[in-house]
């Protein structure tokens, strides 16, 4: 027996009965299921290890600068400074617990997966009909399946009584596939194109049938989704990779910084040749241990201004309400860098069933009488109207096209319901087959509703669809013609041509089937001779609108004398009357056209992705503006030949991909990422899964999609809706140039004060800072400034700028030359400050250094200001358009303040109260280089 997934699709029934070695009429026997459920397992998804939570919270220290923050934060301890150590080290804390909740949050997909199993299944053992769970199903079981079913493994058809399955979720179609159990197909057909099979998870929509076991668990096609899922890794996002690299240059700037100004300042006190002669050891006497003491603790105290400990906190806090923002605008954040990531994205691969469009087919055109006509209206809701020549009618009044309406709606086994009330308006939704709800709809927004129409035309016989028939026959009684005319609200519509006839037979279905069984026609309404010319035309008409991708359904009708029984109810499906056809088409959002022009706008490619057909897909991605005439489309098959180097020298011209696989899905973002992209990757079905979790950033549609898309997903867009894509991928970019603006600002700032100690032991100058000090300058710029710089509404211009290289630092060369000036600046103007401050008060260094001081952090203030920018001023970006940085500037100026002028302070920061005079110095000195 058989362990490993097979595919019996290209075999025949026989040849699969001999293989699985099973009957295909009695099925296993209770002996043999027992057998293979020991050899070949459970049929239940199985799902690796998940690492235990202290090696979750040890993953959240893998970080360079967390591990400097916490050796800040030690010498800190050791040193006494106790406040500052707690804060890094609250910092860290609060950092890797956000990141634990968020990793224990973010690997529910496989259990998504095991929810879609059935519970239980009819299969045949030993000749009879049990019920068994569908744990328990084994390969070699005949499956029995009904409407409403959940298949419970992969099967190959057996029998298939107008059977249609719903494998959206699967393979992308938007309609119910039908099934056809004794047609033999190739090797290398498509999975959405197997009508011989059945895959797990699916469900039965219509009719009935049974189906061989060929694969269980693991082995299946969703088995096969789930082993991708666990085999992908989360990797690193741009942002993490970023600051990880910042923190490491940081980091180790900051620990030479610390051992050249302690070395330094040895060598300056003691003199080079006094350490070359007698060593070191001669100056580390007990003489000299407080000044060793107060060289060691400025160098820690510069080397921790040197590493911005509050650089987590702000990009976690930034990110967080980025993360709120985006809620607001119906994205919901499952994994907090993917708030970021979005930003950086340059491609965004989309599904088109459900994403681009709205999952709802929708009649939009239709031929009856002679005569075109357009019909307007959106989704399942029964409001819009039809148009012929740009000009809207009542199609009531036209005979033909309410006749055609009417056979829409009567043959048919769909339902239209009213839902609750959402933003003010009713819902509607379908249940039943799609493609019969279009039928309905279209009918209702003529004001044709079946409960009224039925009453005067109720169903008596009924032929259902089959898939080899192609079309579907109902007849009824014409109870009540003068009902039937008030319905049509005309005297010439569809009661008049029922005037003479005591019953009607009904039939739609494939329009060269229907044509096949018709002898005449409708025309100016007037029942003509069909001929053969007339079929050609009609013929050529289907042609012209399947190549708009609708999906065309003929009608046709044929007026009975007496009601026939079921024996010879098929004589009614003869010498019909052709009345017209209907197109449908699964439309697009009617925002995603704008959407699309802002992502191009933004530098943003989007790529259409679908298990669609290709004209239906190329046709949509028209529609919207997705491609132009010129586009390329890859299909399935096309992409099986070719090799991976292939696909990659080609991903870039490609705008639509029709009738793929998940592992297509794959192997077109691993192609898009060769080329140095950021994916973004949207899907609302089991089949988008392994893409959403193998892209940079994963998409899932919240209504819509499967519950495995959705915790798969970084980002859930609760309104299913492409639009919010964009608005996302808009907050994703803010944020990005907010954490840039807080790392410009503040590396300028703790570089700055570095040069100001530096450059005053090189000129033989006191040391302008106390540590004290140089910790509070750290403590008050990283603090309510620097966070508010996180909250910046972002520049208008945000979503025009093309998306930043994926390999482009933090710190690019243009923020390095800005760095340097600002640094620079601030250290001449601080050093300006304390020289003043020396010669204003001899022998008072202590007075000199609060000078020094004062000048240092109101330029910092001040400076955060020009920060809000990278391009615009800030009075081109409003003073007063981010009040959060005002109330942040003007907390910490009361902090500065109370630190020289509070008494009891003033010996904790080694501070002297300032006199007016002073401050005319000062303010110039710190406005000057807050504007440079």
């Amino acid at each position: 027996m058989p362990m490993k997934k097979q595919e019996y699709h290209f075999a025949s029934l026989d040849q699969a009965a001999l293989d699985l070695e099973t009957r295909l009429d009695t099925g296993l026997t209770g002996k043999q299921a027992r057998t293979r459920l020991e050899e070949c397992g459970t049929n239940e998804l199985l799902e690796r290890p998940r690492p235990g939570f202290l090696k979750k919270l040890l993953d959240q220290f893998n970080s360079f600068l967390i591990i400097i923050l916490m050796a800040a934060a030690l010498i800190s301890l050791l040193i006494g400074e106790v406040l500052d150590a707690a804060a890094i080290m609250a910092i860290v804390v609060l950092n890797a617990t956000l990141g634990v909740i968020q990793e224990s949050k973010a690997e529910e997909a496989l259990a998504a997966l095991k929810k879609m199993a059935a519970p239980a299944a009819s299969v045949l053992r030993d000749g009879s009909q049990v019920s068994v769970p569908a744990r328990e199903i084994v390969p070699g079981d005949v499956v029995v399946l009904e409407a409403g079913n959940y298949v419970p493994a992969d099967l190959r058809l057996i029998q298939a009584v107008n059977l249609r399955i719903e494998e959206a979720s699967l393979t992308g179609e938007s309609v119910p596939t039908d099934k056809d159990a004794d047609v033999v197909l190739d090797r290398d057909i498509p999975l959405g194109d197997r009508r011989n099979s059945a895959f797990m998870g699916t469900v039965v929509a219509y009719g009935r049938g049974r189906g061989l076991v060929t694969a269980t668990g693991m082995h299946t096609q969703i088995g096969l989704i789930a082993e991708m899922l666990q085999t992908y890794q989360d990797e690193t996002t741009p942002l993490q990779k970023n600051l990880d690299q910042l923190g490491r240059w940081l980091g180790i700037a900051a620990l030479a910084i610390c051992g050249f100004i302690l070395f330094f300042g040895i060598a300056r006190d003691t003199g080079p040749a006094t350490i070359v002669n007698q060593g070191l050891a001669a100056y580390l006497s007990p003489s000299n241990r407080e000044t060793i003491m107060e060289l060691f603790m400025t160098a820690v105290s510069l080397a921790i201004a040197a590493v911005p400990e509050g650089l987590p906190a702000v990009v976690t806090i930034c990110l967080a309400l980025g993360m709120q923002r985006m809620a607001r605008r119906n994205a919901l954040i499952r994994k907090l860098p993917a708030v970021e990531t979005l930003g950086s994205a340059t491609v965004i691969c989309s599904d088109k069933t459900g994403t681009l469009t709205q999952n709802k087919m929708m009649v939009v055109q239709g031929w009856a009488g002679g005569k075109t006509f357009q019909v307007t209206g959106e989704g399942y809701s029964p409001t819009g109207g039809f148009l012929r020549d740009g000009h809207p009618f009542d199609p009531r009044t036209d005979p033909a096209i309410s006749l055609l309406l009417h056979t829409g709606l009567l043959c048919n086994d769909a339902a239209l319901e009213k839902g609750g009330v959402q933003e003010g308006e009713s819902s509607w939704r379908m249940v039943g087959d799609p493609t019969e709800g279009a039928l309905v709809v279209v009918a209702a927004k003529a004001g044709l509703w079946r409960d009224e129409v039925e009453k005067a035309l109720p169903r008596v016989l009924e032929i259902p669809f089959d898939s080899e028939r192609k079309h579907m026959t109902t007849v009824h009684q014409v109870n009540d013609k003068q009902a039937l005319t008030s319905i049509t609200g005309n005297g010439s519509g569809t009661g008049s041509m029922l005037d003479h006839s005591p019953a009607v037979a009904l039939v739609k279905g494939a329009p060269d089937v229907v044509l096949g069984i018709c002898d005449r026609f409708i025309e100016a309404g007037v029942v003509q001779p069909l001929t053969e010319e007339r079929r050609q035309q009609v013929l050529a008409l289907n042609g012209a609108m399947a190549s708009q991708a609708l999906r065309v359904l003929a009608m046709a009708y044929h007026p009975l004398q007496t009601l026939p029984d079921s024996i010879g109810l098929t004589t009614a499906e003869q010498n019909l009357i052709f009345v017209g056809m209907t197109g449908m088409i699964d439309p697009p959002r009617a925002e995603v056209k704008a959407a699309v022009e802002v992502a191009k706008e933004a530098g943003l490619k989007t790529v259409m992705i679908t298990g669609d057909y290709r004209d239906t897909a190329v046709a949509v991605g028209r529609e919207i503006g997705l491609c132009t005439d010129s586009c390329r489309a890859l299909i399935g098959t096309e992409l099986d030949r070719l090799t991976d180097e292939e696909l990659a020298a080609v991903v870039e011209q490609v705008d639509v991909y029709a009738r793929v696989s998940p592992q297509h899905k794959v192997r077109i973002v691993e192609a898009l990422r060769a080329h140095e992209h950021v994916v973004a990757m949207t899907g609302d079905g089991v089949n988008d899964a392994p893409a959403l979790k193998r892209a940079d950033i994963g998409i899932a549609m919240g209504i819509t999609g499967t519950d495995v898309s959705r915790e798969t997903a970084d980002i859930v867009l609760t309104d299913d809706n492409y639009a919010s894509i964009v608005s996302a991928i808009e907050e994703g970019r803010i944020i990005y140039s907010n954490i840039r603006k807080f790392v410009f600002y503040l590396v300028s700032c703790n570089v700055g004060e570095i040069l100001v100690i530096l450059l005053s032991m090189l000129v033989g100058l006191p040391v302008p800072l106390r540590p004290i000090q140089l910790l509070w300058l750290n403590l008050v710029t990283d603090g309510a400034p620097a966070l508010a710089l996180g909250l910046e509404e972002g520049d208008p211009d945000i979503m025009k700028q093309p998306p930043r290289p994926v390999k482009e630092p933090v710190i690019n060369r243009e923020m390095r030359v800005g760095i340097v000036v600002q640094s620079l600046v601030m250290a001449a103007a601080v050093l300006l400050a304390f020289l003043y401050g020396l010669r204003q008060f001899p022998g008072h260094l202590q007075a000199a250094q609060t000078v020094a001081f004062a000048t240092l952090m109101l330029s910092e203030l001040l400076r955060v200001f020009a920060a809000r920018s990278e391009r615009y001023s800030v009075f081109a970006i409003g003073l007063f358009s981010n009040p959060w940085m005002l109330w942040a500037v003007g907390f910490s100026f009361v902090l500065m303040m109370g630190s020289i002028y509070v008494p009891f302070l003033q010996p904790i920061f080694g501070t002297v109260p300032l006199g007016v005079n002073d401050w005319l110095i000062i303010v110039p000195l710190a406005s000057r280089l807050g504007q440079a």
